[in-house]
């Protein structure tokens, strides 16, 4: 398992872009519009229809409903029925965007994803200049829910892959599967898969006065036992129609299957939705048996706590006995740090992204002379120094007279300091371009490892300045 920056930029949309209808649960009238956002920002739900225009960003550890569909609730703002939305920026392979509603609910639409899809689409996608990050899988991670019988996992593999399968043990439904090998066929295989029900289920929603905004027209309904009178009036004037019948492929009419296998493959756009809510880009496999909307999301929140300890954890693996790419003598040929300033003693990985450094941390150190006498620690300020000379020596390999430049801070952000480095520690510096460099300025992630843990992180941005 491991966090990986890719090379590929991230994206948003190029414009904003609006869609009316009305709440399938709620039955509101609601206008959704895509908008643009700045990198990092992943998909984040505004509801202007409140006080402050409050926000929830997609993420898993806000869920709190999954009874028919997944509601998201932060600081008691609530977003109902979110997966068919983020399935479709999922789908279209988009990063970042802000979805503003003026209701709780999105549209329902068709019940499927292709509306929103034909948005993004007339907004247009455009690049970023910031790097996508990647969580890669290299072993099995599962969820297993007893008391449904459900079950879903990710497996190794070369990109985003879903596969999921369906059995509700009905005659009318019978066993399904549906498969996603890449995302760029989500727009044709998937997107227009419907959401679909049972009548035993629209029966008791339509008693609890539920799926307001329900007609034949954006839920398939499978009709898994006999038609009474009572019900087929009941069904006429709920769904505000002069006749009801049943099809020979037992669903009610007034509509015909995009694919003989829908339910299966609406079932894997519910699956992509949810797991947008994991809020980093995921390779691997994802086989779901008898998926929905409470263990999807509890995977989510399973593979995100994975992520998290993998931030924090994700030491870069090097072999310290191994010769370095840069010895101390190769690196003050291209830093003019010196003693006591020079905190690097050697650079192992060094590409065009990212950078590796180490420092033995030493009782000698001149810092430690006066830093906490007799509890001898080594000052954060200086292990964000150690980072930033770490992140000169990845901008200063651009030019090639790297000895006639000096590298200036130009900000700090995000700086957070996790454990103690003392006398004894052997440091390890990460740092990774956010931003492709440009015009000198070099904006980059950094980290610190000591013992095995991380002991230090920072946004940086610095840029080289050439001597006159």
């Amino acid at each position: 398992m491991g966090i990986v920056n890719t090379e590929f930029k991230q994206k948003t949309i190029k414009d904003s872009v609006s869609l009316n209808g009305v709440g399938l649960h709620t039955g509101k009238n609601v206008t959704l519009t895509f908008k643009p956002a700045a990198e990092n920002t992943g998909f984040v739900f505004k509801r202007i229809d409140l006080e402050g225009e409050p926000v929830i960003e997609a993420d898993a550890n806000y869920v709190t409903n999954t009874q028919r569909g997944t509601c998201l609730e932060k600081n008691g703002v609530v977003i109902q029925t979110s997966e068919h939305v983020l399935a479709a920026l999922v789908g279209l392979d988009v990063d970042n965007v802000i979805i503003e509603l003026d209701a709780s609910e999105p549209p329902i639409m068709d019940g499927s994803s292709k509306f929103f899809v034909e948005a993004i689409e007339k907004a247009g996608v455009v690049e970023l200049e910031a790097f996508r990050e990647e969580f890669e899988i290299t072993d099995i991670v599962s969820y297993v829910d007893e008391e449904s019988g459900s079950e879903i996992l990710i497996m190794p593999a070369s990109e985003y892959q879903v596969t999921t399968m369906v059995d509700f043990g009905t005659k009318v439904l019978g066993t399904q599967n549906a498969t996603l090998n890449t995302i760029s066929d989500f727009k044709k295989n998937i997107s227009n898969s419907r959401t679909f029900s049972f009548l035993h289920e629209i029966e008791m929603l339509l008693e609890n006065g539920l799926i307001k905004g329900g007609d034949l027209n954006n839920a398939i309904v499978y009709v898994d036992k006999a038609i009474s009178p009572e019900i087929t009036e009941k069904l006429k004037a709920a769904f505000k129609k002069d006749t009801i019948s049943v099809k020979p492929n037992g669903i009610l009419d007034n509509l015909t299957l995009h694919h003989p296998n829908e339910a299966a493959r609406h079932k894997l756009l519910d699956v992509l939705g949810d797991l947008a809510l994991v809020r980093t880009r995921i390779k691997g496999k994802v086989i779901a048996n008898k998926p929905g909307h409470f263990i999807n999301t509890q995977f989510a929140k399973k593979l995100a706590k994975i992520i998290k300890n993998e931030r924090r954890n994700n030491v870069p693996k090097i072999d310290l006995n191994a010769p370095p790419l840069m010895d101390i003598n190769q690196i003050m040929a291209m830093l003019p740090h010196r003693q006591p300033f020079l905190l690097i003693d050697k650079v192992y990985e060094l590409t065009d992204s990212y950078v590796t450094a180490m420092k033995n941390v030493t009782m000698n150190e001149e810092f430690f002379k006066g830093h906490f006498p007799g509890a001898p620690v080594m000052p954060g300020v200086l292990i964000c120094e150690a980072m930033a000379q770490t992140g000169g020596i990845l901008v200063l390999n651009t030019v090639p007279d790297p000895e006639n430049y000096l590298t200036f801070f130009m900000k700090m952000d995000n700086v957070k300091f996790k454990q103690k480095v003392v006398p004894g520690d052997t440091l390890i510096f990460k740092c990774s371009l956010i931003t492709p460099i440009r015009r000198g300025i070099c904006h980059m992630q950094g980290y610190a490892y000591a013992n095995g843990k991380l002991c230090a992180e920072a946004e940086l941005m610095a840029q080289i300045s050439k001597v006159k």
